[in-house]
């Protein structure tokens, strides 16, 4: 973990340092308050209420870096303050900027900023979006997502809010941004951020090279899991979800071995019981008995894979275990929250397993704790993630994730790309994470952005969500 910078005094700080003129210039003068012109940026006010606003720009001091924000993916909890005002727990009380899933451009060094960073204007760098204090017991064993005093862009969670990535101009601590590599885009450097959760469970799961997977949900966070497994070494990757496009969407990128369409089931009939805790008790019963019998269903047509190169996405699938069907996947994603599908993957996970809750549910569920006792199924909660940037970097930059190209595109039909020249089978490299890109707009049309996520496709053309980005190619 990277030393905490102490922000001088006000009566000690001296101008910021900027290049001159464009960002690949070579002099330097100090910045005033006009140098970038007014910081624009989307403010959230209360449920539906995205103001686009101008603020006063505002140099970066002690030891922070100004970054010029190019790409930022919206996520799940952004959406719950756009359409709620708040989520969860945490009520907005004043006006905040959304976004915490970025990348961009270094355009201004605070005076304070170490050389120890090797940060440089004109750097491009990934945002780390959580703030913590480095002090405390937790911050000490690099187990920082789980700082008390945690301060994270775009979380109500804390007062006053700390705004988020949805502005022009963003000032962030020097230790929080990492630079990219060469070869990795903006884009792939802004899905760090999901995809370090997915490394954060990863890593408390210790997944082996060679043992079997399941992902429970193919959204943006599951199909990321997909392929982060893939790259972790897992023989066998099996996506579950209840959209066949979303499923088709991870074959054809190569990060699934097999997929699963969930059947959607009808509502549980009611149980006729007047007394209250008869009644919870037998439907808790009616639960598990339903999700017991869906991880039977789940793991025998999963068992059918044949491991055949793929006859309509060309990616080479490996065969399911010879066990799967009478032992369940060593290791589950559950990247829904769903309590059914949290039920469900605990049944499917074999023996001596582990399950992984990355998905953010219903705060309590009901959960066959016996099954999972008796057979030491470990349960694994996942919050954030903590010094996974550096990793998620080199996979991408490394190519064992790849940042882009090959596979399919979320912004395209299939049959608008012809994508053979990566050869067929074992051959063929697995989809680039910046294919999970479904829709992007400007800033400007923040709101927009918004409600194309809320209602699941876009009005212009039908297109179905994946990811939603908010970008700034402006010079």
């Amino acid at each position: 973990m990277a030393p905490i910078a102490v922000t001088a005094p006000a009566d000690q700080v001296s101008a910021p340092v900027v290049k001159n003129g464009t960002m690949n210039g070579t002099t330097t003068t100090p910045a005033s308050s006009s140098s970038f012109g007014p910081n624009t940026c989307a403010a959230l006010h209360g449920a539906k209420d995205l103001r686009i606003e101008e603020r006063t720009y505002t140099p970066p001091t002690g030891d922070e870096v100004q970054i010029r924000v190019r790409a930022t993916g919206l996520c799940g909890s952004d959406l719950h303050y756009y359409l709620h005002g708040r989520n969860g727990d945490f009520a907005l009380q004043h006006s905040m900027c959304l976004g915490h899933e970025s990348a961009g451009e270094i355009v201004a060094l605070g005076p304070n900023v170490p050389a120890s960073a090797s940060l440089s204007v004109g750097d491009r760098v990934a945002i780390e979006a959580g703030r913590f204090c480095g002090s405390c017991p937790k911050c000490r064993d690099g187990r920082y997502n789980l700082c008390k005093q945690m301060r994270f862009a775009s979380s109500a969670k804390t007062h006053p809010h700390l705004d988020g990535t949805l502005q022009k101009y963003m000032n962030w601590p020097s230790w929080l941004v990492h630079k990219l590599p060469a070869n990795v885009s903006l884009t792939s450097a802004a899905l760090c951020e999901p995809l370090s959760v997915v490394l954060q469970g990863i890593r408390r799961s210790a997944l082996q090279p060679g043992q079997s997977v399941l992902v429970y949900g193919a959204g943006a966070v599951g199909l990321l899991a997909c392929a982060a497994a893939k790259a972790s070494g897992a023989s066998f990757v099996a996506a579950v979800d209840i959209d066949e496009g979303r499923l088709a969407f991870a074959a054809a990128n190569g990060w699934a071995d097999a997929t699963y369409l969930l059947p959607r089931g009808a509502p549980p009939a009611a149980v006729e019981e007047s007394d209250a805790r008869a009644r919870r008790t037998a439907e808790d019963k009616a639960a598990i008995s339903a999700a017991q019998t869906s991880a039977g269903s789940l793991l025998q047509a999963l068992s059918t894979s044949s491991g055949a190169a793929g006859t309509t996405t060309g990616f080479a699938t490996q065969p399911a275990p010879l066990d799967l069907s009478s032992e369940g996947f060593d290791v589950v994603f559950e990247c829904t929250g769903v309590p059914s599908c949290v039920q469900t993957g605990i049944f499917a996970t074999k023996a001596g397993g582990k399950v992984v809750l990355i998905g953010m549910g219903n705060p309590v569920q009901t959960l066959p704790i016996g099954n999972a006792s008796l057979r030491e199924v470990d349960i694994i909660g996942v919050f954030r993630y903590a010094n996974t940037y550096p990793i998620a970097l080199g996979l991408l930059a490394g190519g064992t994730l790849r940042a882009a190209g090959g596979g399919l595109h979320a912004q395209a039909n299939a049959a608008d790309q012809a994508d053979d020249v990566e050869g067929q089978g074992a051959g063929r490299k697995m989809g680039g994470i910046e294919n999970l890109v479904s829709h992007a707009y400007p800033l400007k049309h923040a709101v927009k952005a918004f409600e194309t996520l809320a209602n699941g496709k876009d009005a212009e053309t039908g297109r179905g969500v994946v990811k939603v980005f908010i970008t700034d190619d402006e010079p």
